[in-house]
């Protein structure tokens, strides 16, 4: 376990401030050699990325928002995501940006409140250009060679003996129960990708990326988030996820770019907070203008760039990849 300094100091030692500034070179040289344009957009907005499990910090408005909504807040983004893909619907072809993104309640050994988030797209890519860039940018900044590239259900069922595709919730149950795995409390007999995520994280993740990195891809349409459905047998979120020595570092999706499809998800994403306890977030926004008005197919992804300096540092605490992380904030 790392023992840190007194709390006016940094966590993180000089040698891997200096690599951290090194790999933020290597970042900006990767994608300007490919014709990206280094982009910025809000950090405080009135759209939010309404996911069931990503907790956006609210912020109180100094003058009200409108007379139907005076109390509406601005919230800290979770993702540029909203803001840069408003920049391709109005024109924008190859882009990457590199920012801080602020998320409630995640704090530990991988997580920090505020972190540094790369996130980019390029018009015109499909599934497989994205996986390519992104192992072409792992191999660039880690230097572990180009990652091997796994199905999810491939994935899953080699490490739990279960189809994630098609199994039920009480077939993931009962299998995760046979598995030894703690269960919590809170996750309902009939949430399905709960039941998914847990074992993922239990049984699969940290057996990811050793030695090697890995992409995983195609995952199932219900975790579909952002991306693309593919129809099946059995339908596919055109997702695609990073992985080195068993941590995630990076999310990808084949764009959705159908606006109807995006309203219904964040209903169903509002439905789910609710029986969580948790507030609704704003389904109006304006990526959802920018889709009726038309955005065009692209591919990006999004990289955890703090995880990335933790394993290039050989660090096993995110406290030792940043300066001051929120303890000492």
């Amino acid at each position: 376990m790392a023992v840190f300094s007194p709390d006016y100091l940094p966590t993180a030692s000089w040698d891997t401030l200096r690599l951290r500034a090194r790999l933020l070179g290597k970042v900006r040289q990767f994608f300007e050699v490919r014709g990206f344009l280094e982009v910025e957009t809000p950090i405080l907005s009135a759209d939010t990325v309404v996911d069931r499990h990503i907790e956006p910090f609210a912020v109180p408005r100094e003058t009200p928002s409108s007379a139907d909504n005076p109390t509406q807040p601005l919230w800290l983004q979770t993702s540029p995501e909203f803001g840069m893909k408003r920049l391709l619907a109005a024109g924008a072809t190859a882009i990457y940006q590199v920012t801080r993104a602020f998320r409630r309640g995640e704090q530990g050994p991988l997580h920090n409140p505020e972190f540094t988030i790369v996130e980019w797209y390029r018009v015109g890519d499909d599934m497989a250009a994205g996986v390519r860039l992104l192992s072409e940018l792992c191999e660039c900044l880690l230097g572990r060679g180009p990652a091997e590239t796994i199905p999810y259900g491939e994935a899953f069922a080699s490490r739990t003996g279960v189809d994630p595709h098609r199994a039920t919730a009480a077939e993931l149950a009962r299998r995760a129960r046979e598995l030894g795995v703690e269960i919590p409390a809170t996750l309902a007999a009939d949430d399905r990708d709960g039941w998914l995520d847990l074992l993922l994280a239990d049984r699969v993740q940290p057996s990811l990326g050793i030695g090697r990195p890995v992409i995983v891809y195609d995952f199932p349409a219900s975790q579909a988030a952002l991306a693309r459905v593919r129809p099946g047998p059995p339908p596919v979120a055109e997702r695609f996820e990073l992985y080195a020595s068993g941590i995630e570092l990076a999310n990808g999706y084949h764009e959705l770019t159908d606006p109807a499809v995006l309203r219904q998800r964040h209903q169903a994403n509002n439905a789910w907070r609710q029986r969580d306890g948790k507030r609704p977030l704003p389904e109006n926004s304006r990526l959802l203008a920018a889709m009726e008005a038309g955005l065009p197919p692209a591919t990006g992804a999004a990289l955890g760039f703090d995880r990335v300096v933790m394993l290039a540092a050989n660090a096993k605490d995110l406290r030792e990849a940043m300066a001051f992380p929120i303890d000492r904030a």
